[in-house]
C-alpha cells in the first residue's frame, strides 16, 4: 500500500495546481530560532518539521507522546540535516511538568501546537479524550508559552470547529478561544490557522480508500453528495508557517483550498488513477458528521492578508467572563458525565449541535 501511497499525485487528484507562497519570508522568520512542534510525529506535525529543518532553524524540539513514530522521526531527520540541533521528546501535552521541563530547558521561541484527537466518529465515542487533549492540552501548551514569553504561538485548527456538530469540533473551537482570550493579555502572540481535510495524512480518506480498493472493495462512503475542502500535506504546512509571519496576534487565519470536493468523485478518480475499479458502497453518515464542512462561523467576515492564499477573520469580540471557570468544570468530568459534557461545551460555543 505505501507504494501506492507515494505515487499518488495529490493535485492531479485535486484537479487543481499546488498551491504556493511566499517561502523567502518564512526563511526570515524561522532562520535561528528555537522552535517546539507538539504533535510533531503526525502527517502535519513531521512535515512543519522537516520544513523547518529547510528554513534553518536553530534547534527543533519535537515533543509527541508516541514512542515508535518519535523513533523513524529521529532517524529521517538525523539523515537529513546534521547541522541543526534537534531534540526529540517523549511527552503528552496534558502533562504540566513534562511541558514546564521542555519549556524550562529550550525556551523556545516560537510553538506551532499541532497535537490533537482529530477523528471525529472516534471522539463521538470518547468525548472525554476530545476535551482532556484538545482543550486541556491546548491550554497547557498555551499557558507554558506564556509564562515563558513566547514570541509567536501558532494552533493548529480545524473547519470542523465552525458551527460544531461533532465533540472534536467543539473542542477545538474551545481552544480556538482560548489563545484569543490569553492574546488579549499576553506579550506573545497567539495565532490560529484553520483548514480542511489534508490528503494523505495518517487515517484520512485516501490511505483508507486505497486498503479497500487494494483489498478488492468495495470503497465505503458515507453519503454520495458529501464533499470536503482538501489539501496537500506539504500545502498545509508550508501556509501554516506563512501564517506564523503574517500574524500580529489574535487572529484567526484560513486557507484557500480551492473548491470543495465530492468524496464520491474522489474515489472515481483515484480508482481511475490506480487503474483498479471496485465496487462503491453507500453506509451512511458516522455520528457528528456533516454533509459539508464551512470555514466560517455564523457572524464571522473575512480579510485579505499579502498573501493571496490566505485570509484572517475580521476580529469578532468574544465574551471571555465564563471562559475559565467554564474550562474549569470540563476538567473535572469525567466520561461517564456525558450530558455535562455536551451541556457545558453548549455553554461555551452556543452554536454547537450535535447531529447524527
Amino acid at each position: 500500500m505505501n507504494n501506492f501511497l507515494r505515487n499518488i499525485d495529490y493535485n492531479k487528484l485535486l484537479g487543481r495546481d499546488p498551491i504556493s507562497t511566499d517561502t523567502d519570508k518564512i526563511h526570515n522568520f524561522i532562520k535561528g530560532k528555537r522552535v517546539l512542534v507538539t504533535g510533531g510525529c503526525g502527517s502535519i506535525g513531521s512535515e512543519i518539521v522537516r520544513q523547518l529543518v529547510s528554513f534553518g532553524a536553530s534547534s527543533i524540539i519535537v515533543y509527541d507522546n508516541a514512542e515508535t513514530p518519535l523513533f523513524y522521526l529521529e532517524e529521517e531527520i538525523s539523515r537529513l540535516s546534521k547541522d541543526i540541533h534537534i531534540r526529540f521528546f517523549i511527552g503528552d501535552v496534558r502533562d504540566k511538568n513534562r511541558l514546564e521541563e521542555v519549556f524550562e530547558s529550550f525556551r523556545p521561541n516560537v510553538v506551532y501546537h499541532a497535537a490533537a484527537y482529530k477523528h471525529v466518529p472516534m471522539m463521538e465515542a470518547n468525548p472525554i479524550e476530545a476535551l482532556k487533549t484538545n482543550i486541556l492540552g491546548t491550554k497547557n501548551v498555551a499557558d507554558a508559552s506564556y509564562f515563558h514569553n513566547v514570541e509567536k504561538f501558532v494552533m493548529i485548527s480545524t473547519d470542523k470547529a465552525v458551527n460544531p456538530t461533532n465533540i472534536m469540533g467543539a473542542s477545538k473551537r474551545i481552544a480556538e478561544i482560548y489563545t484569543q482570550f490569553l492574546n488579549e493579555k499576553s506579550n506573545t502572540s497567539f495565532v490560529t490557522t484553520r483548514f480542511g481535510n489534508v490528503l494523505g495524512s495518517q487515517g484520512s480518506v485516501i490511505p483508507t480508500f486505497v486498503d479497500q480498493i487494494l483489498r478488492g472493495g468495495p470503497i465505503s462512503i458515507t453519503h454520495k453528495e458529501v464533499i470536503r475542502y482538501f489539501m496537500t500535506i506539504p500545502e498545509a504546512c508550508q501556509l501554516v508557517l506563512q501564517a506564523s509571519v503574517l500574524g500580529s496576534g489574535g487572529e484567526i487565519f484560513l486557507f484557500d483550498m480551492g473548491k470543495p470536493v465530492k468524496i464520491i468523485d474522489l474515489a472515481d478518480n483515484l480508482m481511475a488513477m490506480m487503474e483498479k475499479f471496485v465496487e462503491v458502497e453507500i453506509v451512511g453518515l458516522r455520528p457528528g458528521e456533516k454533509l459539508y464542512e464551512e470555514l466560517l462561523c455564523d457572524g464571522e467576515n473575512t480579510l485579505p492578508t499579502d498573501d493571496p492564499n490566505i485570509m484572517k477573520l475580521k476580529h469578532t469580540d468574544l465574551d471571555f467572563k465564563n471562559l475559565i471557570p467554564d474550562i474549569e468544570k470540563l476538567s473535572k468530568l469525567r466520561s461517564n458525565d456525558f450530558y455535562k459534557i455536551m451541556s457545558l461545551v453548549k455553554n461555551v460555543v452556543p452554536e454547537f449541535k450535535r447531529e447524527n
